[in-house]
């Protein structure tokens, strides 16, 4: 495809060429000069770019929370293979279940 560089108008990217390239509304270019070579490319995001500030937030306080319940002991494991895990899990069911039974007494 060919378009015409003009004087007062900006080098417009072919909407039939953005979609072949995969590029979205928002997504940033690079642009790259080699002689009369132009090479546009994606620029990737940087890890602080990777995600928004609101779910940063959301990760930030899942974090805190996991560290918070370390601190508490409200963890299990480790385990040293899948079956001292499940034996685990339904000790802890066990557990549940009897004091949900004197709770409801």
């Amino acid at each position: 495809m060919t378009v015409i560089v003009k004087n007062k108008t900006p080098l417009v990217v072919p909407p039939a060429i953005r979609r072949r390239a995969g590029l979205k509304n928002g997504d940033q270019l690079e642009f790259k000069v080699s002689g009369r070579v132009i090479t546009i490319l994606p620029k990737l995001p940087v890890s602080d770019d990777e995600y928004t500030p609101a779910q940063r937030r959301v990760i930030d306080r899942g974090i805190a929370k996991g560290l918070e319940d370390i601190k508490k002991g409200r963890i299990h494991g480790p385990f040293a293979s899948a079956d001292e895990a499940i034996a685990d899990l339904q000790a802890h069911a066990r557990r549940r279940k009897k004091a949900a039974l004197r709770k409801s007494s």
